[in-house]
């Protein structure tokens, strides 16, 4: 019975760790990823795309 006792122990050290490491390496790529914000207030459009666009510059 005690050999079942130490096995579960150690098992639930190993998991209690594993799990430590994911929140510790989660929280450390979070921490890196760049919030660029909302994509709507960012848009900046191209009237070179637009079909009635006529260019300023002379050939």
């Amino acid at each position: 019975m005690k050999k079942v006792l130490k096995v579960l122990a150690v098992l639930t050290l190993i998991a209690g760790a594993a799990f430590t490491a994911y929140v510790l390496i989660k929280k450390y790529v979070d921490s890196k990823r760049v919030v660029i914000g909302n994509d709507a207030e960012n848009y900046v459009s191209c009237s070179c795309c637009d079909d009635s666009f006529i260019s300023e510059t002379v050939a």
